[in-house]
């Protein structure tokens, strides 16, 4: 309550209370024997025009509705199908200066603009009409308060048209999302539809229209449609055909991934059977195809390809017993010799002894382990835990224990000891690979030269030797062991490169690197030769 002071007729003054919340004010007029109070309608009705748009534009409907003359059951169903109708995301309703038309109380017609978000940004003007209503202005309402147009039945009506998507293309330009591709293909246009579906699809045609009771419609604002752009892969039809080809006689499970090293680009991605992508998305233990990354630890440590090292049969480290494949004794020999034969008791030991398990980590890292890779599809990233004990160690510098890689990270691995650079790989062009992957490694200068020697040397003269490579191909055998028991079933790896092609092969539970996987990267270079 408020207090407020009168005369009366006698000229003494009392004291009256007024409640607050009056939609009016009393003004003093000048009369005989003193001031006489009268009351004056509150406010202007641009401020509650003003109020009443401010509600609108934030939805709220009650405080709408108490700023209206006599609002209509429905007040609030029209503004919903408004709403509903244009598909409004956010809209702006502001007045547009002074009331117009005023009658012999004031009032009038007060203009807004309106600006709408929706499936078209527009805008239109409309207009409010302003009623005096106990001693208060108020609008009165009929649904050309919300547009001038919308009356006798009219509604708003949004309609659409799609542009043809746009396409998904081979490196050299030929389409690979119309079903023509391999099998393998079409899992990785199905994930990159996925990824860039918006920048495919392009932007649809829209129209907003007003639609009358007869069914006539007016356009009321209206958006071209716009084309999607094109998407260009790294994915070269001859190397994946030649790595389909090389797999067509393997009877389990098995994946082949090739890259360009000196770029990262993903040329072929091959699954056999389908339905699951194991070549991105598959983790396996390593097993020896990790010996590229325990010996260039070693080289960076200081250790030469010609340092004369020991692979005895078997070796207890840590308390646990490790043996080489058919528990073969080669003695004294150089470390050269000892990756082509990839001796695990020599590397075993040389991990615990000169390394150890930072140094271990550090140097999976520049490998790509533990680091995120954006291809432009979903990938798993290679994981080497920090080793825990000798015996965790000497079974991670075999590619064993929990130690756990995609075919496209050795082949990343691969890549790396290639172009001597370590790269994530991609699938996109550069600028559109999504972010939050990793930056490129360099190796240093002395490991790359080393493995450059020990890894032709399996090939020449190592595990994989008799098997029909092409003259300069390098790489690693690779058998993992997986599940549990004396002696415990194997995938099958190999790993490698020959110019600027890196790859790796797996096929799941198929024994030792050199009987399945090498033999089957083996027909994939000479497919790839005689193209």
């Amino acid at each position: 309550m408020q207090e407020t002071s009168y005369s009366g007729i006698n000229g003494t003054k009392r004291r009256r209370r007024w409640p607050l919340a009056t939609a009016a004010v009393l003004v003093p007029v000048l009369a005989a024997g003193g001031a006489v109070w009268v009351l004056r309608t509150k406010g202007s009705p641009e401020e509650t025009a003003s109020d009443f748009l401010a509600a609108w534009s934030r939805s709220d409907y009650a405080a709408m509705w108490a700023l209206t003359a006599d609002p209509p059951a429905d007040f609030q169903r029209v503004y919903d199908r408004f709403r509903d109708d244009l598909k409004l995301t956010s809209a702006r309703f502001t007045v547009q200066g002074k009331a117009t038309g005023s009658g012999d109380h004031g009032g009038g017609t007060v203009r807004f603009r309106a600006a709408i978000d929706a499936a078209v940004d527009f805008s239109y003007d409309g207009e409010l009409r302003l009623v005096e209503r106990d001693r208060a202005w108020r609008v009165a309402w009929t649904p050309a308060a919300v547009h001038p147009r919308l009356a006798g039945g009219a509604r708003f009506r949004v309609s659409t048209a799609k542009p043809e998507p746009a396409p998904i293309t081979a490196a050299d330009g030929t389409r690979i999302d119309d079903g023509s591709a391999p099998g393998s293909v079409q899992q990785l246009v199905d994930a990159l539809k996925e990824q860039y579906g918006s920048r495919l699809a392009g932007t649809p045609a829209t129209r907003v229209e007003l639609v009358g009771a007869d069914g006539k419609a007016d356009t009321i604002a209206a958006a071209e449609k716009s084309a999607g752009e094109a998407l260009t892969t790294t994915i070269d039809l001859d190397v994946h055909r030649a790595g389909a080809q090389a797999l067509e006689d393997v009877s389990k499970p098995a994946s082949l991934v090739a890259l360009r090293p000196s770029t990262g680009e993903i040329l072929a991605v091959v699954n056999k059977p389908g339905g699951f992508n194991r070549a991105l998305l598959g983790t396996y233990p390593p097993g020896s195809t990790f010996k590229v990354v325990t010996a260039s630890a070693l080289v960076a440590d200081g250790m030469s390809a010609t340092q004369t090292v020991k692979c005895p049969a078997e070796q207890t480290i840590g308390g646990f017993t490790f043996h080489n494949s058919h528990y073969k004794d080669f003695g004294a020999l150089p470390l050269r010799d000892a990756f082509a034969h990839s001796c695990n008791t020599t590397f075993g030991d040389l991990a615990v002894n000169r390394l150890g398990g930072k140094r271990m980590s550090e140097v999976a890292a520049d490998f790509g382990f533990g680091q995120p890779i954006q291809p432009g599809v979903p990938a798993v990233r290679a994981q080497f835990p920090e080793p825990k004990g000798e015996t965790d160690l000497a079974s991670a510098a075999i590619g064993q224990g929990r130690v756990l890689a995609s075919p496209l990270n050795m082949a990343a691995v691969a890549a790396a000891v290639a172009d001597g650079t370590w790269r994530p790989p991609r699938l996109v062009p550069a600028g559109l690979v999504p972010p939050g992957g990793s930056a490129p490694r360099k190796l240093e200068p002395g490991v790359v030269a080393a493995l450059r020697q020990l890894m032709p040397a399996v090939v020449t003269e190592g595990t994989a030797r008799g098997i029909a490579f092409p003259s300069g191909t390098a790489g690693k055998t690779g058998t993992a062991e997986y599940g549990s028991g004396k002696e415990p079933p194997t995938h099958s790896w190999f790993i490698g490169y020959r110019g600027d092609l890196a790859f790796a092969v797996i096929v799941e539970g198929a024994g030792m690197g050199s009987a399945v996987a090498a033999p089957a990267a083996a027909r994939f270079l000479n497919g790839l030769s005689a193209r």
